[in-house]
């Protein structure tokens, strides 16, 4: 993997792909996950996003709230390279833990903290914002609390609309507190307008990092969802991965990508994932892999330059 990169102003070094975490415990059971985090951390890799609250939305299939952070704790522990890994996890989504109330904010912290069995949180992300009642001055200062314990390095946002982002920081500025270093958005070639626009242009002007999630549109980007097509996949629910190949914006996105891909040689997922982390203000791209087998074309998009004639017709394709 290339070199570690800086997260805005965090003092956080990253790598260029950062491994998402969802599925730990859900489509991947402990030891799939640990052979998936043992071969990331080989190569290099040493960015992990997770949440207090994967994967409780699929109760039917076993999932409890906060698995996944167990299971990055457990490897952390066992494997004993915590000072070099930078673990990301969210708050505001977890059952027992919902919402951003300051107290919830702080219950949740500790609980994370116990999973994932460490003193301090690298990057803590505001999950959900859905209660704009609640005063962003509120969730700040909450969340600068925990820095200055100790317990929490850096913040950041994931769901939360500009105005919110903008008050958000403003505030931080305003009273000298912590301030979100980055923006975890729902991004990729076939869900543009989820960041291009207002979110993007803050993320640009305030310096933060852009670390896109979606970022293979739930598996759809791979190639392997096409119109007619029936998957068989725990991961395939309505309005995510499948729904695309039933647009004609999908279908020629999976052709601009399946003639890059071909060209070069490489994966479509490689491609993909090569240009969203060519996209202004984007750090990280976040993808997960429920195998080892699945990691080698997450990892060669940091090693794969797309031409401008590439990128522009990916561009073109999902416009």
């Amino acid at each position: 993997m290339t070199e570690l990169r800086p997260l805005s102003s965090s003092g956080l070094l990253v790598s260029p792909l950062c491994l998402g975490g969802n599925v730990f415990g859900w489509t991947a059971d402990k030891t799939q996950s640990f052979a998936v985090l043992d071969a990331y951390f080989a190569a290099g890799g040493n960015f992990l996003d997770t949440a207090d609250s994967y994967m409780h939305h699929f109760p039917e299939q076993g999932n409890e709230p906060g698995q996944s952070e167990t299971i990055i704790g457990d490897w952390l522990a066992t494997r004993r390279n915590r000072d070099d890994v930078v673990v990301a996890t969210k708050v505001g989504d977890h059952p027992e833990h919902m919402g951003l109330a300051a107290a919830t904010i702080k219950a949740a912290a500790e609980e994370s903290l116990r999973r994932l069995r460490t003193d301090h949180i690298d990057l803590y992300y505001t999950h959900f914002d859905r209660d704009e009642s609640i005063p962003v001055d509120e969730i700040i200062t909450a969340l600068d609390d925990l820095v200055k314990a100790g317990k929490v390095r850096a913040i950041a946002a994931s769901n939360i609309s500009p105005e919110r982002l903008s008050a958000s920081l403003a505030f931080s500025d305003r009273e000298g507190l912590s301030r979100y270093v980055a923006l975890q958005p729902r991004y990729n070639l076939v869900s543009r307008d989820t960041y291009e626009g207002a979110r993007r242009e803050i993320v640009r002007r305030e310096g933060l990092a852009c670390v896109p999630y979606f970022a293979l549109a739930s598996g759809f980007l791979t190639g392997k969802y096409r119109p007619g097509k029936t998957i068989e996949n725990v991961r395939d629910f309505p309005g995510l991965a499948g729904g695309y190949a039933d647009t004609e914006r999908g279908v020629k996105v999976l052709d601009a990508l399946e003639r890059v891909a071909t060209g070069r040689g490489v994966e479509m997922a490689t491609v993909a994932l090569a240009w969203l982390a060519r996209q202004p203000t984007v750090t990280a791209p976040i993808a997960s892999a429920r195998t080892v087998e699945q990691l080698p074309a997450l990892l060669a998009a940091q090693d794969l330059r797309l031409s401008d004639t590439e990128l522009q017709a990916l561009t073109t394709a999902s416009s």
